[in-house]
């Protein structure tokens, strides 16, 4: 009887090993996957290729509330054009998603402290070519971008809050747009859908001289009173 106790008990040992062993390859997972989610760099600059042109010369700037800016300019073409986008960003262990504002989404996953494009489905691209971005120091891109957003400008300061991202930004002086937006509101200090094209910067705290990211305007926006960010 003791001898078939024993049996018994070794046989569930041994049954419950495959379990244990599940158990600790899914901690080593997961243990794995934090020791990948380490902090990113905060700009990447690349050329990737480019089918109709020599090169993409990209620069890509994350900002720590989650939004994203990227700059692209096209070389070896009829003319060289650059292009800005912004939007949001979120990522996993494995890989960088940037949601566009025009809900566009465009995939990066990690290659040491540099960025690897990744194929419209979030997949490597299978290329001799080079699709690598690398860690640089570099600052927001000043070519403008057209933003929707509400414009609001009150005890001498403005502040755009932007449709997409949702975040609230300081605006540079710019008298024509203060009376444009005194004209296009109702009452004092009611925020007006503006569209216009600006770029971001970063510049000092009048206050307190910390660097904060604030709204530079390129072109005379476009106010329109009694509509929102869903109209």
């Amino acid at each position: 009887m003791k001898k078939r106790f024993i049996l018994i008990a070794a046989l569930c040992a041994v049954a419950a090993l495959p379990g244990c062993n599940n158990r600790n390859d899914e901690r080593s997972v997961a243990q794995e996957q934090a020791g990948e989610l380490k902090a990113m760099q905060q700009s990447y600059r690349g050329v990737l290729p480019c089918a109709d042109c020599s090169g993409i010369e990209t620069t890509l700037f994350l900002e720590k509330d989650g939004t994203w800016v990227m700059n692209e300019r096209y070389q070896g073409g009829k003319a060289d054009s650059a292009f800005a986008s912004y939007g949001r960003w979120a990522r996993t262990a494995d890989r960088l998603v940037l949601t566009g504002v025009d809900g566009e989404k465009r995939y990066f996953r990690p290659k040491g402290d540099d960025l690897e494009m990744l194929d419209r489905e979030g997949h490597p691209i299978e290329s001799n070519f080079d699709y690598t971005l690398k860690a640089v120091d570099a600052g927001l891109p000043a070519t403008p971008m057209v933003m929707k957003g509400m414009y609001r400008y009150m005890a001498d300061a403005a502040v755009f809050t932007d449709c997409v991202t949702g975040k609230r930004t300081g605006v540079t002086n710019n008298a024509q747009l203060e009376r444009g937006y005194a004209q296009a509101r109702g009452e004092a200090g009611a925020p007006v859908l503006l569209i216009v094209k600006a770029h971001f910067a970063i510049d000092a705290n009048e206050d307190t001289g910390a660097p904060e990211k604030t709204l530079v305007v390129d072109e005379h926006g476009t106010f329109t009173a009694g509509k929102g960010c869903d109209d």
